[in-house]
């Protein structure tokens, strides 16, 4: 493996363990929603951003709601492999069947930043247990090796859909097992902010270089992130006290 092989490695494995150890569901998902790992697999390529990365945005959304509604049926381990093959072979598909061009890439992050708006208004609140894994996190090591060499092997065929490779999403959703309807809520959050973060790389990457982009992408994400969330916090804050109202 290489520096930055190893450098994923370290990235999702600390970001698994947050997800694990952190008990309530709305700060797993947040954890989820940060985008370490697609920095660190974009750097890795040192391809520009174009139109593959803004189209994984869509099916990363796929993947998380076909887990949820698989889970409903299926075990959750199960539920995720499916979720995950889902994932590769729509990502194959779009890849050949998709033009990669500047018209294309600022029609998708039209079409995609208005799905994301949209799931954000119609997702409503629930109620969910907190959960927090009482196993140690070198227990789960041996799954984010295995998933991050899956990566490795597919990063060149998958171009930009590798850098939202559900590397966190595979472990990490086995914790957040019991938070996948807030999972799927922040979700949207993380969509948005994306399509914000990919805009602002696109038009200055060629004139700053990709890692000084990046940088100023991660800026304008945190931007978006963290009042968007604050919302769906305070939705969820008043949906959570209108129910102990009813309940007593």
């Amino acid at each position: 493996m290489g520096l930055w092989d190893l450098a994923l490695l370290g990235v999702v494995t600390l970001q698994v363990a947050s997800i694990a150890y952190l008990p309530r569901p709305r700060w797993k998902a947040l954890a989820l929603s940060l985008p370490f790992p697609f920095t660190t697999i974009a750097l890795s390529q040192s391809n520009p951003i174009n139109t593959t990365h803004i189209l994984a945005l869509p099916v990363l959304l796929i993947y998380y709601h076909s887990i949820r509604l698989i889970h409903k049926r299926l075990p959750i381990v199960p539920s995720i492999a499916l979720g995950l093959l889902l994932y590769i072979g729509t990502s194959k598909l779009l890849l050949y069947a998709i033009p990669i061009t500047p018209i294309s890439f600022w029609f998708a992050i039209g079409g995609i930043g208005g799905i994301a708006i949209l799931l954000f208004l119609l997702q409503p609140p629930r109620r969910e247990p907190d959960h927090r894994t009482p196993l140690p996190i070198y227990l789960k090591l041996p799954t984010v090796i295995a998933v991050v060499a899956l990566l490795l092997v597919l990063k060149e065929s998958l171009q930009g859909f590798a850098t939202f490779f559900p590397l966190v999403g595979v472990a990490g959703l086995y914790e957040a097992r019991k938070a996948l309807w807030g999972v799927c809520r922040q979700a949207p959050v993380f969509v948005g902010g994306m399509c914000a973060m990919l805009a602002t790389v696109f038009l200055v990457q060629e004139l700053l270089g990709l890692a000084s982009a990046l940088f100023i992408g991660w800026m304008v994400y945190l931007a978006v992130l963290w009042p968007v969330t604050s919302r769906l916090w305070t939705v969820e804050d008043s949906f959570n006290a209108q129910a102990v109202a009813v309940r007593r």
